[in-house]
This record gives structure tokens, sequence and C-alpha cells, in this order.
């Protein structure tokens, strides 16, 4: 029978430390040609500003990986409903047979993957001695991409953008006590962008959040938040005096408009991104070379972060005894 794993059950098993060590190990098996990941089914649905995704991974080599996530994002939910925007699960088989073996919860799952996919890149790419962050928005990414952060540089400041959300004063408290460092809510974004090392974008803005005049030498910027082509969180000045790296180089080309708007305008060509994390990873391309260059994270979010973020998921609980076996006969 099928495990099912509640959030309860998720927020028990996983750390941001083993899903960024999770991620990481996806990254460099997807850039060593090691996973069969098809590219996800986008359904559009219109009359209530909503998307539904499937995205399925097979994890060639070990550990073996074969899942599915289905997954809604419906960027309105919260003002319109008081629901979650992201919901989900991620369906778990055991490779060698094909039996659903877990039932997996994927709100928390996927906002932890994907800080932890920014925490990776943030660990290859911003300088060793970045301290001040700046974020843009205060949603569960923005929260799971500061904690990610937090792991892999020693945050001393943050700066959080958010457009008179009414969550802000809870999410500076929230995250203050959480990371231990000053957050503070800011009104004059170029003023945060100019004194920040790291900039995250995590928002569902269709347009640029901040200018790229204002980046500073040495700025390392991930941006999460936009995942269609006609809708971007950076401007193409910032792309542009970037070197740019994403997730999965094929994704970035048929989704990312934070890619594709500026190659259409002509600001960048195709060889501007310099290559996937996972490159970086496995030492096929450069990364970070000069404490000056300013590099930029796109990412998309791929299946194979929940594949292998799922995976640690179900070992653990096995080990912990949780979750609850479903029969479906």
């Amino acid at each position: 029978m099928p495990l099912l794993l509640t959030r309860a059950d998720v927020e028990r098993c996983l750390s941001m430390g083993a899903a960024i060590e999770a991620v990481e190990m996806g990254f460099r098996r997807l850039s060593a040609g090691e996973v069969v990941m098809p590219q996800r089914t986008v359904t559009p649905v219109v009359a209530h500003d909503g998307t539904l995704l499937c995205m399925p991974a097979y994890v060639e080599s070990q550990p073996e990986v074969l899942c599915v996530k289905v997954v809604t994002a419906y960027g309105q939910n919260i003002a319109r409903h008081s629901e979650a925007p992201v919901q989900g699960v991620v369906l778990l088989h055991r490779p060698e047979t094909g039996r659903l073996i877990a039932i997996i919860e994927a709100e928390y799952l996927t906002a932890v993957r994907t800080g932890a996919a920014g925490g990776v890149a943030a660990k290859v790419l911003a300088c060793a001695d970045a301290t001040v962050a700046t974020v843009f928005g205060v949603g569960a990414q923005a929260r799971t991409q500061l904690i990610a952060l937090s792991v892999v540089r020693p945050l001393r400041s943050v700066f959080v953008l958010s457009k008179h959300d009414p969550r802000t004063d809870s999410f500076c408290h929230e995250m203050a006590t959480l990371l231990g460092c000053n957050v503070l809510a800011a009104t004059d974004p170029e003023e945060a962008v100019r004194r920040s090392d790291v900039i995250i974008t995590a928002t569902n803005a269709t347009e640029p959040v901040f200018r790229g005049e204002w980046l500073r030498p040495g700025t390392h910027v991930t941006a999460v938040g936009a995942f269609t082509r006609s809708t971007r969180e950076l401007d193409s000045e910032t792309v542009r005096r970037s070197k740019l790296y994403v997730d999965h180089r094929a994704a970035a080309l048929l989704e990312a408009g934070d890619v594709l708007i500026p190659l259409g305008e002509g600001a960048i060509a195709p060889d501007h991104i310099v290559g996937e994390v996972g490159e970086v990873l496995l030492g096929l391309v450069p990364g970070r070379t000069q404490a000056d260059e300013i590099t930029v994270f796109k990412s998309v979010g791929l299946a194979v972060q929940d594949a292998m973020v799922a995976n640690s998921v179900y070992q653990r609980a096995i080990e912990l005894g949780l979750g609850t076996e479903v029969p479906l006969e």
C-alpha cells in the first residue's frame, strides 16, 4: 500500500540542509545526462487565473527515483479565496516495478525545494563574504529562499520589499527570529538593491521589480517568481550586465520570460547563458571568477528537484515510522 505523507509529515522529515543536499545532487545528475525529464505540461485555467502543471522525472543513477508532481499555481488565491497559491501532490513510484509507494503533499515540499535551488546557486555563485540581502515578496517562496540563503551565507541584514502587502510585518518578525539577523521592511527598492550583496525575486509580478542599473559590482541575483514566457521579474539591463546561469537550459529557453524577453529585444544572444548550475557543480563551465562580477540564477523549477527531495522525504519517513498506509484496492 502507498504511504500517505501529509504536510506535517513532510515538515518533520525535511530540513533545509537536507533539501539543499538533495537538489544539488539532482542538478549534478541532470547536467550529467542521468535524468529523463520530459518538458512539463502546462494547462492554463484562464477563467480563474490559474495553471495546472504535470511534472514527471526519472533519475536513472543512484538513488534511482521515479515520480510525477501534479501542482496548481493560482496567484490570486490568497486575496480571492484565502487559500494557498500553490497546491499539489507528488506520486512516488518504485522504479523497478512502477508500483506507487508514496503520495506526498507538495505545497510545502515545492516551497522548500525551490528555496533549496536558490541556496545551491548562491553557494556556488554568490561572493563568499555576502551578508546583506534584499528579497522581493513575502510569500512561501520568499521565506524558503531566505532560509536557504542563510544556510550557505552568514546573513547580517535583510531588506524586504512587498508593495504594502499586509503580511509584511509578520514576515519580517518571523524571518528575524528564524535567521537571527536584522530583517527590515523597506520602502525604497533602489536603496535596498544598491546596499545588497544578494537579491532574491520571489513574486507573482509580470514586470521587472527593480532596475539593473542599481546593481553594484559583485551582486548575485536569484529569480524564481516568473515561470512563463510573457512574465518576468528582471529587466533586460540586469540580464545583460550579468553572467547568466539557469537550472536547465532547455526549460529556460522555452518558459523563462526573464531570459526570452531580453533575447527577443536583442539585449542578449543565446550564448549569454553561461550554463546550468549543475554544469558549474560538475566543473564543466566556470562559475564566478571575479569578485566584481554580477551573477544571475534564473530558475523555472524542475521535476528533478521534486524527485530528489521527495525521495529524501520518503526515506526519512520510513526511518521515523511516519505516514499512513492507504489501500487503493
